[in-house]
């Protein structure tokens, strides 16, 4: 009997060592290293081997880019328009789709409505189930009210008999629920384990490319909120996208975090309900909810959220600290650029805020991780800090600099024409992003330094 080849992977990098040490050599963390099975190199070949033989049967060739026919792998859509805008226009044949999110986000019931959906239009899917049994999804879906007539299912959690089944009934799309519940017998680990979970996503990403399949697959996240098992499976996919969205709200936001067929970040906004997740086509509204009444330190800000404007709330609260180290917190920014757009306050726009708590807050709990919200910030601080309200048909957006000065940001034309749609009468831009042609019922002022801000309002 051959020997079978041993391996130890770092569970946080994916770096291979060929015996196991305390400490991984890439990434030198302590204690992440697991004991992976690569098999025997002279093992006989079983026809359920698909690694070895191929699953078409076919025997790889070299061609030249130009040959290659692209017309032959065109676009599907999900019949989901969040979800295509998220992919980046629709389904692509033998592309692998990871997503993950917290427990009870929606992520079943997600890839359960795309499923039966284009079961019923006449795409063969398969649903594979690892975790509820079938009868758990038949409930689910006949609460959601979707059509089940011919969606295929399969309760199995073993990748060589998933792979042999789909080979026999040929699916479109294949939905593997989820990856972390998944074991091959090459594997001697528990399911769950960095090695289990590398192994089987090889394995079933191997047989979707080959077979021109859409493979989603479902990850767990961890504690602190990023997705469990190895590093390496978020290389090993062509798109991952995670659902945010919690108990207290029931909207979710799918954000794409990886797109190798599309724009990355691009968002996604559902909304949960008794049937299902439900499309929410003009995301802005949601985010705009605001009081009737004038309130100092609110204002509203354009971001640029994949491939289209979103208009969200900023809220600030400054107040004297009685602490002698006064608190800065953002929710939904980062609390250290928070810090240095004081700094730049102070010193470029003379007010002091050293002794005042400083409270940021963006509405709906989105989180922004681009700069053009520094100027919408700063004026709601200010806002708050001199007890005035901005007015109510006010938009801003704009990076600002260290010496004090705003810088454009990109998309400018078509934040602005969000913001027109949505009924702003005013907007405080970059002077490099002034429309080159005026925006009907919108009075845009140009500035370049953060005085000029400050004057204008």
């Amino acid at each position: 009997m051959a020997k079978s080849k041993i391996a130890f992977v770092c569970k946080d990098c994916g770096a291979e060592h060929g015996q196991w040490q305390g400490q991984c050599i890439a990434c030198k963390a302590w204690n992440t290293l697991s004991q992976i099975n690569l098999g025997s190199s002279s093992s006989p070949v079983t026809k359920t081997d698909f690694r070895r033989q191929g699953y078409a049967g076919e025997k790889s060739q070299v061609r030249n880019l130009v040959d290659i026919d692209l017309q032959s792998l065109p676009r599907h859509s999900s019949s989901i328009e969040e979800l295509d805008r998220v992919l980046g226009g629709g389904l692509v044949p033998g592309s692998v789709v990871l997503i993950g999110g917290n427990p009870g986000a929606g992520k079943s019931t997600l890839l359960l409505q795309v499923m039966c959906l284009l079961a019923s239009q006449g795409r063969p899917a398969l649903y594979v189930t690892g975790e509820e049994s079938l009868q758990q999804v038949g409930m689910r879906a006949r609460r959601l009210d979707l059509p089940t007539e011919k969606l295929k299912m399969l309760s199995e959690t073993n990748v060589e008999t998933i792979c042999w089944v789909a080979q026999e009934n040929k699916p479109e799309l294949l939905v593997v629920d989820s990856i972390q519940v998944m074991h091959s017998n090459d594997v001697p680990s528990a399911p769950g384990s960095v090695s289990q979970v590398r192994e089987c996503a090889a394995y079933l990403i191997q047989y979707a490319k080959q077979t021109n399949t859409v493979l989603f697959l479902v990850g767990h996240v961890t504690k602190e909120g990023n997705l469990a098992g190895p590093k390496v499976l978020e290389h090993m996919i062509d798109c991952f996208m995670m659902l945010e969205g919690g108990n207290d709200t029931k909207y979710r936001i799918l954000r794409g975090q990886k797109n190798r067929f599309g724009a990355v970040n691009e968002l996604g906004v559902f909304a949960m309900t008794e049937h299902g997740l439900k499309e929410v086509k003009n995301p802005s509204a949601i985010f705009l909810a605001r009081t009737e009444e004038d309130a100092p330190g609110s204002l509203v800000m354009v971001l640029w959220e994949g491939s289209r404007p979103l208009l969200v709330e900023i809220q600030a609260l400054v107040d004297g600290s009685p602490l002698g180290n006064p608190r800065r917190v953002a929710v939904g920014l980062e609390q250290n650029r928070l810090a240095m757009l004081l700094a730049v306050l102070h010193r470029h726009g003379g007010l002091y805020m050293a002794d005042q708590d400083v409270f940021i807050n963006v509405v709906g709990g989105v989180k922004v991780s681009e700069t053009s919200a520094d100027l919408a910030l700063l004026l709601a601080v200010v806002s708050s800090f001199k007890d005035r309200a901005l007015p109510t048909d006010l938009v801003v957006f704009g990076e600002v600099g260290l010496s004090g000065e705003i810088r454009p940001v990109p998309g400018g034309q078509e934040r602005l024409a969000e913001a027109a749609k949505h009924g702003f009468k005013r907007a405080i831009v970059p002077k490099a992003n002034l429309p080159k042609t005026n925006i009907d019922g919108l009075d845009v002022i140009g500035v370049t330094k953060i005085s000029q801000a400050l004057d204008a309002i």
